[in-house]
């Protein structure tokens, strides 16, 4: 397993090819399957558990699980989002399994209105450009809760579109954009008095 990024992601027709071929016992085809996703799966693991050792069985136990169940996938939505599926359920059942809290406690009717106007107007990256101001912001991502921390990293650091991490996740879209919200006005409430991001 690696904790590289995750790397461009092959196209759905190329996805189909693959899953035929491992599906078939094709030589070779799920060692390919990993080592285009291990990235992915490593981000989304790593980012709801916090502990290398843990994310490393994870990792394996969500691959073992994707090889088990391969056959289940079905093309409606794309590989990298079933297989994002896979790593995030089991490490939501190892959180659950140690008692450790997904979320923060949402923030009522008022907080699900103002997660539909927020827009992609907070750039993580572009608002903390110096040293300490990275070390900052990665710090503040460190402090939300694993639920948060993933889907907030997954969508403006990894660009994966809200109805994927949808998927993923389980989670309606207007829940995630909710956890957006809250993770941002969270992380503003830390970085504006300190290097002065925009409220």
């Amino acid at each position: 397993m690696t904790d590289a990024p995750p790397s461009t992601f092959p196209s759905a027709a190329d996805d189909a090819a693959l899953v035929q071929a491992v599906l078939a016992g094709a030589p070779g085809a799920f060692e390919r399957l990993v080592r285009q996703y291990q990235g992915l799966c490593w981000h989304i693991v790593d980012r709801m558990v916090r502990h290398p050792e843990d994310t490393r069985e994870l990792c394996q136990e969500a691959f073992l699980r994707v090889h088990r169940y391969l056959h289940q996938y079905r093309s409606e939505s794309p590989l990298k989002a079933w297989i994002g599926q896979v790593a995030y359920s089991v490490a939501k059942r190892h959180l659950e399994r140690r008692r450790i809290p997904l979320a923060e406690a949402a923030d009522g009717a008022d907080g699900m209105a103002l997660a539909e106007s927020v827009g992609q107007d907070f750039d993580l990256e572009s608002a903390c450009a110096e040293d300490e101001a990275q070390a900052l912001l990665h710090a503040a991502i460190e402090a939300l809760p694993p639920l948060q921390r993933t889907v907030l990293t997954l969508y403006h650091l990894d660009e994966v579109p809200i109805g994927e991490i949808a998927v993923m996740t389980g989670l309606a879209e207007g829940t995630i954009k909710s956890h957006l919200f809250r993770s941002r006005k969270h992380l503003r409430a830390i970085l504006e008095p300190r290097i002065g991001v925009p409220a």
